[in-house]
């Protein structure tokens, strides 16, 4: 019997793990390649290349073709240079005008051209390489301008319109949002697309919406925010844009990469544990954790981990109003992080004020964070909105029971405890209000001190949970299939 002829999948993304990464998106883009099924799928990865990519990357990338392309009146350098890693082809797409610098991204109106830039030359590039893309899997905002390159091409017969697009929603705040003129004069589309209904919004050019409205499918990383984004609270102004495509909007929860993410074997820590040894380990590394971050020496008082960016997107008006509260309930409180100055301040007067009961790490340390999620008992994440999240599932994984609000991926991925039913792996609250959020901590505090074998009944069953990346793979594996499908009809 004939094997099936592959299809070709093309990711197109500002980032990638492990070459760059500022968030999720990297993770996504690094992890959902290889666990697609090779026999079906020949799946191969484009990205800039910045210039702030380490050279242990950059010195192993080789030349594999140039060209020129027109960004309205500006004709300008395409190189391509090619990687294999794990198993996958990645692609960089070099011109230092638009990639140079010490970080992936800039001011937005640089960002503006930049990213048009590099859709322009993701599609052009299919031209000059032997791979050519049955599917464009774009993600976010710098890459929506595909979908709509694509769909011109289209209108015009080109040949080049039969690639099919699917654009991934990781964040739908961030839209790439600026003037109609300016973008008008970058790209030279059609007029009709910047009328209100593909590329106009509010008086503004928005990428995103462009490629909302001319994408054949649209996902989200959690089928919750798939629904979310359909309403006013979460729809970031798109709302309605988004509702009226909801017949091509589909949510498929993010998976965890469970060999980087294993307390059994994780480099960063010194004491190893399992679902079957953790009642023994994770005291000792909750000791280890009091002892890096100053926190005081008794392994009778519960500790709740915070590994977040500082932002008011992750709840933390909501965790500065319970933390004294949680104090004078003789609990303790690990946090690392940096963002917002409000809140790193915030936490510095915490700590100051209730010194070895809170401690704060001033920005990121990935052995801090192991720590965090290897040595507290509970994981904080009252997030107002979180399209997928990875920290619940790291955090379960590790044994610590996620406290989280029930939005996007968190409602997805924490079934809340039923004390009746001895179900659930976390905790959770609707509201975003601090007296209900306090309410479940207290709770989550009275399981934990009073109901200790529950308790660990909670953690085996988060550490038993399936997060890998196969699920989410044989979902976007069916996605694909379809799309080719109906494309062939």
């Amino acid at each position: 019997m004939l094997k099936p002829t592959k299809k070709n999948i093309l990711f197109a993304t500002s980032e990638c793990n492990p070459f760059i990464k500022t968030g999720g998106l990297a993770d996504v883009a690094g992890a959902l390649p290889k666990h697609l099924d090779p026999e079906r799928y020949d799946v191969r990865v484009m990205v800039p290349k910045y210039l702030c990519i380490a050279p242990e990357w950059s010195d192993r990338m080789e030349y594999k073709t140039h060209f020129y392309i027109d960004l309205g009146w500006r004709h300008q350098y395409v190189g391509v240079l090619e990687l294999m890693h794990d198993g996958i082809t990645y692609y960089f797409i070099d011109n230092e005008f638009y990639f140079a610098g010490d970080y992936p991204y800039g001011e937005i109106y640089q960002d503006i051209e930049k990213f048009a830039f590099f859709s322009k030359a993701v599609i052009e590039a299919c031209d000059h390489l032997d791979f050519k893309p049955d599917i464009i899997h774009c993600h976010d905002w710098e890459t929506a301008l595909i979908p709509v390159f694509i769909d011109q091409m289209r209108t015009q017969a080109d040949p080049r319109g039969d690639v099919k697009t699917i654009l991934t929603i990781h964040n739908l705040r961030f839209q790439g949002r600026w003037g109609l003129d300016q973008v008008k004069d970058i790209t030279w589309l059609d007029k009709h697309y910047f009328a209100d209904g593909i590329l106009e919004a509010f008086g503004d050019a928005n990428y995103m919406k462009g490629g909302i409205v001319t994408a054949d499918r649209v996902t989200t990383v959690s089928e919750t925010y798939s629904q979310e984004i359909r309403t006013p609270f979460y729809g970031e102004g798109l709302e309605a844009v988004i509702d009226s495509c909801a017949g091509k909007l589909s949510g498929i929860v993010n998976g965890l990469d469970l060999d980087e993410f294993d307390p059994m074997h994780d480099p960063y820590l010194r004491h190893h544990f399992d679902v079957n040894t953790f009642r023994r380990q994770k005291p000792v590394c909750k000791k280890a954790l009091q002892q890096r971050m100053g926190l005081e020496q008794n392994p009778g008082k519960m500790v709740y981990g915070i590994v977040s960016r500082l932002t008011d997107q992750k709840g933390f008006d909501l965790v500065g109003s319970v933390i004294e509260a949680l104090v004078h309930d003789q609990v303790q409180l690990a946090v690392i992080g940096s963002g917002d100055k409000k809140y790193e301040d915030m936490f510095e007067y915490f700590i100051r004020a209730y010194p070895g009961q809170v401690a704060f790490y001033n920005g990121y340390s990935e052995e801090t964070a192991r720590h965090i999620y290897a040595g507290s008992d509970a994981f904080i994440m009252p997030s107002i909105f979180e399209p997928c999240g990875l920290s619940q599932m790291i955090s379960m994984r590790y044994g610590s029971v996620p406290v989280v609000r029930e939005t996007g991926g968190l409602k997805d991925t924490v079934e809340p405890y039923n004390e009746y039913e001895d179900t659930g792996c976390g905790f959770s609250f609707a509201g975003a209000d601090a007296g209900e959020f306090l309410n479940i901590l207290r709770y989550a505090q009275d399981i934990y001190y009073n109901h200790k074998r529950c308790w660990n009944k909670i953690v085996e069953r988060g550490m038993n949970k399936d997060f890998s990346w196969n699920a989410s793979a044989e979902c976007y594996g069916r996605l694909y299939d379809e799309l080719i499908l109906k494309g062939d009809d």
